[in-house]
């Protein structure tokens, strides 16, 4: 089968796409449509995320496709359209092996490049808004780097799960238009986001910051806050890793709330097939929109993991794999 392989830690442009052998092991074997692409792909090029393994290896932590075969007692059987987590690595490749309780049902109404571009972005979402957000109904929320994959899942789900205004902050004219495309009901731009947020909201502030970029931004983050937000803390694709003066915390009772989806699911057995529930029930009814991945051909995996170092990309962006 094709793969796309990082061969040695010299960032995306490492990626070769080659033939390896097929998994072999107990699990689900599911023939992959499209594979996801993520940001923690691109730090994985570089050996600067968290897990750290050796070349070569697979990149890729969330697919789409059709089951080949699966245990007599899984959820799933031959022939279902499926979507499903690696977590980290394999899924870049034509034929992925999982365990079945990571993966899900990919509903009708839902493309293979749409379905490999939900889970770990909307299913991060869905948890920083509705567990570690508590977004409530009619509340504020403003979206940095709301141009890129967490940003536009952040601006399509924010209005499903209840929020009446979302306010996109983006570094150029045409991400705006990327943002108002994907939901956002007002687009600032990055430079100057405190004051114009401070007029949107008739220096009322908002009630949850979505930031996955962290960054000089995160002391205006902070100041654009109602009294009682939220800002939630998701990565930091800005580089910079800031840090909180908890006297703003105290003076404006506000929370700076860690999001580490990853982590939690680890924790929390079941928690993966909850979140995933609640979502399916809004794409079923209509209620959220499916994704528009930016799709590449996996010939094209380097340039596609470089987009989300170079932050050229434009949404989600997913790999074609057949």
């Amino acid at each position: 089968m094709r793969a796309a392989r990082v061969t040695r830690l010299d960032g995306p442009e490492a990626i070769e796409v080659t033939d390896i052998d097929e998994p072999t092991g107990d699990g689900v074997v599911v023939d992959v449509h499209a594979a996801g692409v993520a940001f923690p792909d691109a730090l994985l090029t570089r050996g600067l995320y968290q897990y750290r393994p050796d070349p070569p290896f697979t990149l890729g932590a969330e697919i789409a496709g059709v089951v080949r075969s699966a245990p007599q007692d899984a959820h799933v059987q031959a022939g279902d359209r499926v979507l499903g987590l690696t977590m980290l690595t394999g899924g870049m490749a034509e034929v992925a092996l999982l365990a079945p309780d990571r993966l899900f049902k990919l509903p009708d109404n839902l493309s293979f490049e749409a379905g490999a571009g939900v889970l770990f972005n909307d299913l991060t979402v869905y948890f920083s808004l509705a567990v570690r957000g508590r977004l409530q109904q009619g509340e504020t929320v403003l979206v940095h780097g709301a141009a890129g994959g967490i940003g536009t899942s952040a601006l399509r789900l924010a209005p499903a799960l209840g929020a009446s205004r979302v306010i996109a902050v983006v570094s150029s004219e045409e991400k705006g238009r990327i943002a108002t495309a994907a939901g956002a009901t007002d687009v600032v731009l990055a430079d100057g986001f405190k004051d114009a947020v401070k007029e949107l909201t008739g220096g009322r502030g908002v009630d949850i910051v979505v930031d996955p970029v962290g960054g000089d931004r995160f002391t205006d983050s902070l100041r654009s806050l109602a009294p009682a937000g939220r800002l939630l803390v998701i990565g930091f694709t800005g580089g910079e890793i800031p840090t909180v003066k908890v006297n703003r915390l105290l003076l404006n009772n506000i929370d700076v709330v860690g999001v580490g989806w990853g982590a939690w699911a680890g924790r929390h057995p079941g928690a993966l097939q909850e979140q995933w529930a609640a979502l399916e029930e809004l794409f079923t009814s209509g209620k959220l929109a499916a994704p528009e991945p930016e799709v590449f051909p996996l010939d094209d995996a380097a340039a596609a993991v470089a987009s989300l170092e170079n932050r050229s990309a434009k949404g989600k962006v997913v790999l074609r794999m057949r």
